[in-house]
């Protein structure tokens, strides 16, 4: 009897494919390996974080070292906004963000920050000037393309935006269902985001019977289910206590550990200052200054630039 015939063939050996799970994609995506340089996964991170031993010290040594060298993922030239109102709200605004960037805007409220936001999403154009964003001019773009630029940026909202009457799996499933992803991937997907957020085995909850703390966590997970290469957040820490709004920024800070480069629009000045990460300071629609290693509030009436 031949031995082989009762080998089956190499293509039934095979296992079946399937999504990869989200912290790989990221990893895999950044180039930094499936472990990446840091020797650690957005798994190994949230079972830290369910077990509260990643301390304020261990955080802060989690957000990568971007290369200011390299050719920027976010470039705006010359940026003014102007609105029909004739408010002008941005003015000559000229910004880098190299990838793996962590910076927050800071200024006080009608600055330009959600403004520049909004243009960053290209839910608004620039009056005059350029925004580049991974080689692409974003003023340029045909609106068929809006939904493929947009699956590379996770967005983070201060009032969660969640849809009340899904679940949270069907709120965070939402976007790729639309899409028509298959089954599989999305399952795996959704999976993999409550994991990183920490929130296994809610996925059958209602927004409703979530703490503030919980529903910013689904909205994460919701900005992280099509592994984006940047993350946007308008104020999303607003509506939080100081130890749900500090358990939030972990979150944000092991996103920024895997590669991603978080843009963040903020006023926590507490949350800022204990970071010490970019600082962007915009001041009557300009940069009013723009800082490697600081904090929120320095004569952000003068403008300079201490990114050296």
């Amino acid at each position: 009897m031949n031995p082989a015939a009762n080998v089956a063939p190499a293509w039934r050996l095979r296992k079946p494919l399937r999504a990869p799970p989200l912290d790989g994609c990221l990893a895999l995506r950044e180039g930094v390996g499936p472990f990446g340089a840091l020797r650690y996964t957005a798994r190994d991170l949230a079972t830290r974080a369910r077990r509260r031993v990643t301390t304020q010290q261990e955080t802060q040594l989690m957000v990568l070292t971007p290369d200011f060298a390299t050719r920027p993922v976010i470039s705006f030239q010359h940026v003014h906004k102007t609105y029909p109102t004739g408010t002008e709200a941005l003015r000559d605004v000229n910004l880098e963000v190299p990838e793996g960037d962590f910076l927050f805007l800071v200024g006080p409220s009608g600055a330009g920050k959600s403004t520049l936001v909004r243009l960053l999403i290209r839910e608004e154009k620039p009056t005059r000037g350029k925004i580049f964003v991974d080689g692409i001019e974003l003023g340029r773009m045909k609106r068929r393309k809006l939904p493929y630029y947009r699956r590379k940026v996770g967005l983070v909202f201060q009032d969660f935006k969640l849809l009340p009457n899904l679940t949270v799996f069907e709120n965070i499933a939402f976007a790729m269902r639309v899409l028509g992803e298959p089954d599989h991937k999305v399952q795996a997907r959704v999976a993999e985001a409550l994991d990183t957020v920490s929130l296994s085995g809610k996925e059958n909850s209602y927004p409703s019977s979530l703490s503030g703390g919980e529903q910013q966590r689904v909205a994460i997970a919701r900005a992280l289910v099509h592994a984006p290469r940047f993350i946007i957040a308008d104020e999303p820490t607003g509506n939080l206590d100081p130890a749900t709004a500090w358990e939030i920024m972990q979150l944000f800070l092991r996103i920024n550990a895997r590669g991603a480069t978080v843009v963040m629009a903020t006023h926590n000045r507490e949350i800022v200052d204990l970071l010490r990460r970019r600082v962007i300071a915009i001041d009557a629609g300009q940069i009013a200054r723009d800082d490697r290693s600081g904090r929120y509030h320095e004569d952000v009436a003068k403008p300079q630039v201490r990114a050296q």
